[in-house]
């Protein structure tokens, strides 16, 4: 894992250029803390700081091609290297490296931007071109690892300067670049819990789409998507048994590429079927016992140790956790922010940046996780109510109430007491109203009380709507793989791969790898879902095939959703930093912001019993004191770094320089060990 920086900049004093990309760097150093290096031509800069996990000796970065010609700066792992390595020898290709960076860079010099597709990985990279002086950047096929830019033509800077980073925060080091927050990107944040799939919440910066890569080319930027969200595959064939093989020797091998490290690789262990179902995989390939990772709270709740114990006692794992209490959410809540650069609607991200801290020192560097299996198999509940309201208006009342009981038995909400009020409730959502998003509307209602956090009261929902509508194909899909996409595109993508996974992990350099994300997994998936069953068992395929592997206990026991303890931390604690929201004045200092329904919201937080606050008004408090907290590390003027832990000046160990090299093959003067700017 690593992070990756770079510009395009005409305007620059060439002279500053090796300060700056090192300054750059230095911002995103806790995500490579290993190594780090940069590479310098006429006008452009990238570099790249390095976790090493895979050839530690001699995977140093930029690498080049054996002509010389391409350049790379990768951030992430191919897990499929080995494979891709074998066929790319077999058609000439001379290997220097074990590395899988090395396996990137000589699979688009062989095949270019068609090599993208026969890629399996978590991925982010940056390539040029010395020749065409072309700059390529591309991104995985679910989102799991970023990559933002800023074409700085567009009213930030001078024209024509182009940037890139893995953490926008990066972009602090270039000159005269300032971050300003985006009302309308708030809004529809705020509305559908995360910003949308190519969106940030600052004017001028976008992030590279899922499955697609960019193309700077002569002052021209060009967006191609190179793999489409696949959620519909042709039904499995086989009998239900032959399903449950299928799947499980599907994951099996998922789990095996991995492992595939020059380090040692852990579990996160949350107690859950889909991090049990990942730690028993790695416990029966792993050759040494393997380590689980856990969080604990004290609030019964949400702690789920009990579970977490369970399975590590069951699987011999040698298992570790941290108690994470309020006083600690509220103490880390600005770090994590600073790390997640997005606001978020609730605090569970927080235990997450704790849990990570907690596994590097205990020397792992690598984690395993179980996130996408909700996704991949229909473990939600969300499923389950979109089969139900979907097929509404054709069931009895008597049908329609043992529909509502079946969704949450272990709540008491969802009990025979309150299932009349439910069922009135379901009615009114029973028909669409907003196109296209059926299965969503009901959670949808929370981010429409959170968008009233905004002076600008338009559709919070008209991009979301805008993207669903010229998306080839999703009209025709079925309404439970309409929430599938959804979930895929916005949920998956903005908050469970980045704000709580790949952020947290890689603020303390921890590569987190999610074995139910495998184009192979997720398409087996597509071909059992339903197929089965009628939808009312959660994830009945991935039961059976664990079943005997995993504790009864396991398998029998309902999704308990990973939360975290909210707005009641900040009632109890009252940190520092809620004077960003207790003042009026700080508060107007937020552009967009409506001061008035702010107060109003935080005044009723404040006064309100702990037990009384509902969901939404939790949410859009937590969204609240983010965006008041991200407000004041990059646009509030003030020193925006975190506090106690300033940046260290970067320690190049690699530069490459060609800048007033010409030619077809430029000569690389690569200065390895030398030292960057001190």
């Amino acid at each position: 894992m690593c992070g990756i920086a770079g510009f395009v900049s005409p305007s620059l004093d060439a002279g500053a250029t090796p300060e700056v990309i090192a300054s750059m760097l230095s911002l995103i150093r806790h995500r490579g803390p290993d190594e780090a290096g940069y590479y310098l031509d006429d006008g452009v800069a990238m570099g790249t700081v390095r976790l090493s996990v895979i050839d530690l000796a001699t995977g140093a970065q930029p690498m080049a091609d054996p002509s010389d010609r391409y350049w790379i700066c990768f951030n992430g792992e191919l897990y499929n290297h080995v494979e891709l390595r074998r066929e790319l020898r077999g058609l000439g290709r001379h290997f220097r490296t074990r590395s899988d960076t090395e396996v990137v860079l000589q699979a688009w010099a062989q095949w270019g931007p068609g090599a993208l597709p026969r890629f399996n990985g978590a991925f982010a990279f940056a390539i040029r071109d010395a020749v065409s002086g072309d700059l390529f950047l591309a991104r995985d096929r679910y989102g799991k690892r970023p990559v933002f830019y800023s074409d700085r033509g567009s009213g930030t800077g001078p024209d024509g300067d182009f940037l890139f980073a893995s953490e926008m925060k990066a972009f602090r080091a270039f000159p005269g670049f300032r971050f300003e927050l985006d009302p309308g990107e708030l809004a529809s944040a705020f509305a559908v819990w995360t910003p949308l799939p190519d969106r940030t919440p600052f004017r001028h910066i976008r992030q590279l789409p899922m499955g697609s890569f960019l193309t700077v080319r002569g002052g021209r930027v060009d967006l191609t998507t190179y793999a489409e969200l696949e959620i519909d595959a042709d039904p499995f064939t086989g009998s239900a048994r032959e399903a449950v093989a299928f799947v499980r020797d599907t994951l099996r091998e998922s789990v095996a590429m991995r492992l595939r490290s020059d380090v040692e690789v852990g579990v996160y262990l949350s107690g859950g079927l889909d991090s049990s179902i990942v730690t028993a995989l790695a416990t029966e390939l792993s050759p040494h016992a393997v380590r689980t990772f856990s969080v604990e709270f004290d609030e019964a709740a949400f702690d789920e140790s009990g579970s977490q114990h369970v399975v590590a006692s069951h699987l011999g794992s040698l298992h570790s956790s941290i108690a994470v209490r309020g006083a600690d959410i509220a103490a880390n809540f600005p770090s994590a922010v600073y790390h997640a650069e997005v606001p978020a609607f609730r605090t569970a991200f927080v235990p997450m940046y704790l849990l990570s801290r907690h596994v590097r020192d205990a020397g792992i560097k690598v984690i395993l996780s179980g996130e996408g299996a909700d996704e991949a198999f229909l473990g939600y509940s969300l499923f389950r109510e979109t089969l139900l309201r979907a097929a509404w208006h054709d069931l009895s009342d008597d049908e329609r109430m043992a529909g509502i009981g079946r969704l949450h038995p272990e709540l008491s909400h969802f009990g025979p007491a309150n299932r009349a009020r439910l069922k009135g409730l379901f009615e009114q959502f029973a028909v669409e109203r907003l196109p296209g998003l059926f299965s969503h509307e009901l959670r949808y209602q929370n981010g429409r009380f959170a968008a009233r956090l905004l002076k600008e009261r338009g559709d919070p929902f008209a991009d979301l709507l805008a993207l669903t509508a010229s998306t080839p194909g999703y009209a025709a899909l079925s309404p439970v793989q309409k929430a599938q996409w959804l979930e895929f595109k916005t949920l998956l993508h903005g908050y469970l791969l980045s704000t709580q996974g790949e952020r947290m992990s890689l603020a303390h350099g921890i590569e987190n790898r999610c074995p139910f994300l495998d184009p192979a997994v997720v398409r087996a998936a597509a071909s059992v879902n339903l197929r089965f069953d009628d939808g009312s068992e959660e994830k009945a395929i991935l039961k059976e095939a664990f079943r005997g592997e995993l504790p009864e206990s396991s398998l029998a026991r309902r999704k308990q959703p990973y939360r975290a303890p909210g707005a009641a931390v900040f009632k109890e604690h009252r940190p520092d930093y809620m004077e960003l929201l207790l003042s009026e004045t700080e508060l107007r200092k937020i552009d967009g912001l409506d001061p008035v329904f702010a107060r109003k919201l935080v005044a009723k937080i404040m006064a309100t019993p702990s037990e009384g606050i509902s969901t939404k008004e939790d949410q859009a408090f937590i969204y609240l004191l983010s965006t008041a907290v991200l407000h004041q590390q990059f646009a509030g003027g003030r020193d925006r770094g975190r506090a106690g832990h300033p940046e260290a000046e970067l320690k190049a160990d690699t530069i490459v320089d060609l800048r007033g090299s010409r030619g077809p093959r430029p000569a690389a003067h690569a200065l390895h060990g030398a030292g960057g700017p001190r």
